[in-house]
C-alpha cells in the first residue's frame, strides 16, 4: 500500500479520537500519532499508579478527560467539542481473569460502551470512520493450533472472551446500520498477546516477570508450554492507523487480523529471554489448582493476516523474539534511568517506522 502513514489523517478537519488513551496501548498509540503529527484527543478512565502513562508523566499532555466509557452524556459532550474525523476505540476490561471476578462489568464496559461510541457517532455527521479494538481471542478455540481467518466461527469461553464476541456483535449491527441508512465505516482490528515497554498490569506475563525482576520476588509461571501470538504493540497500531487510512471506496465493510508471522513462543521460551537480560530473576512453574484449571485460557492461538496483506500492505516488521528483546531491554533501560519512558517509546517509534519504510 504506498501511502505515508499517517498522511490521510493529518488532512482531515478534526483529530481523532482514541478511548482508553491513558492504557498500555493508548499510550503508546498517542505518542504514535503525535511522532506522526496526527492531532489526538483522549477519552478513558484515570490512569492507574505504575502505568506507562503514569510514569511518562502524560496528564494534560493532549486533551482528555478522564471518565467512563459507560457514561453517555459526558461521551456525548465530549465528542461534541472536539468533532473528531475519526475514532479508535480501545477502551476496555482487558483482563481474561479479571472477568472472572466482574463479569457483569467486563460485558457493560466492553459491550455497551461500544453500544455508546456507535449512537453517538452515527448521530454525528463530523465522524467518518471508527475503528474497534477487540481481540485474537473472539475466535471458537478447539486448540488445533490452526491459524484463524477473519471469518471463522466466533465463540468466547470466558466473560472477557465472550464480551468481546458480543463487542463484534455490536460491530456488525451497525456496519449493517450503515449499509442501509448513512454513517461512518465501523471496522473490527483483531491482535493478539500485544507486549512491549511500559506495560505493568496484573495477571499478564511479562509485567508479572518485570514485578518479579524489580522486587527481587520469586514467579510463578502458570500454563508454560501456552504459545500466544506474541507481537510488539507498534506492530498492530501501526496495522490499525493502516485500516483507518484507507479510502471509503477501497473496500467494503471489513474486520481484521493483525499477527505475527514466525513459529509460535511459549510462555516458558519468554521467561528464559527474561533471564538473559535478567540474571537473577527467578521462576517456577506452578501446578494450577482445579478452580485455576476450569479457568484456564487456550493452549494454543495463533492469527492469520493475509487479508491486511494483502488489503492494507501490512507486515508485521518485528518478528516474536526481538520483540520480546526489545520489551526487556526498554525495562532494562528504564531501571538504570538512562532514559525516560516518554523518551525510550519514541526512539523505538522511530526505529520501527524506518525498518518500516525501508520495506517498501
Amino acid at each position: 500500500m504506498d501511502y505515508v502513514l499517517g498522511g490521510r489523517l493529518r488532512e482531515l478537519p478534526g483529530p481523532l479520537l482514541l478511548t482508553g488513551h491513558t492504557g498500555f496501548k493508548g499510550t503508546w498509540m498517542t505518542f504514535l500519532l503525535e511522532y506522526l503529527n496526527v492531532s489526538v484527543v483522549g477519552y478513558s478512565l484515570p490512569p492507574e499508579k505504575g502505568s506507562l502513562y503514569d510514569r511518562s508523566e502524560r496528564t494534560g499532555a493532549i486533551p482528555e478527560v478522564f471518565s467512563d466509557i459507560r457514561d453517555y452524556v459526558a461521551l456525548e459532550q465530549f465528542i461534541d467539542l472536539h468533532k473528531p474525523s475519526t475514532i479508535i476505540h480501545m477502551a476496555a476490561q482487558p483482563l481474561v481473569l479479571t472477568s472472572y471476578e466482574t463479569p457483569r462489568e467486563t460485558f457493560d464496559v466492553n459491550v455497551m460502551g461500544t453500544v455508546n461510541i456507535l449512537d453517538i457517532v452515527f448521530k454525528r455527521d463530523f465522524v467518518k470512520a471508527v475503528i474497534v479494538v477487540t481481540t485474537d481471542k473472539v475466535y471458537r478455540n478447539d486448540n488445533t493450533g490452526q491459524a484463524f481467518i477473519e471469518t471463522d466461527p466466533l465463540g468466547g469461553k470466558d466473560p472477557y472472551s465472550s464480551s468481546k464476541v458480543g463487542t463484534e456483535a455490536v460491530v456488525a449491527a451497525w456496519q449493517q446500520i450503515a449499509k442501509v441508512s448513512t454513517g461512518p465505516r465501523v471496522v473490527s482490528v483483531r491482535a493478539g498477546n500485544v507486549i512491549g515497554g511500559g506495560d505493568f498490569a496484573d495477571n499478564r506475563l511479562i509485567p508479572d516477570l518485570i514485578r518479579g525482576i524489580n522486587s527481587g520476588t520469586l514467579v510463578e509461571l502458570r500454563n508454560p508450554e501456552s504459545t500466544r501470538p506474541w507481537q510488539h504493540v507498534l506492530d498492530p497500531l501501526t496495522g490499525y492507523l493502516a485500516a483507518l487510512e484507507i479510502e471509503n471506496n477501497d473496500f467494503d465493510f471489513e474486520n481484521f487480523n493483525f499477527g505475527p508471522t514466525d513459529n509460535p513462543i511459549t510462555v516458558l521460551d519468554i521467561s528464559k529471554i527474561a533471564h538473559e537480560f535478567f540474571p537473577s530473576i527467578e521462576f517456577k512453574i506452578r501446578n494450577p489448582s482445579l478452580t485455576e484449571v476450569s479457568h484456564q485460557e487456550a493452549t494454543a492461538l495463533a492469527l492469520n493476516s493475509s487479508l491486511a496483506k494483502n488489503r492494507l500492505g501490512w507486515e508485521p516488521i518485528l518478528d516474536q523474539k526481538r520483540a520480546i528483546r526489545l520489551t526487556f531491554q526498554w525495562w532494562d533501560k528504564y531501571f538504570r534511568n538512562l532514559q525516560t519512558p516518554a523518551d525510550l517509546c519514541m526512539l523505538e517509534i522511530k526505529a520501527f517506522l524506518e525498518a518500516r519504510a525501508s520495506r517498501k
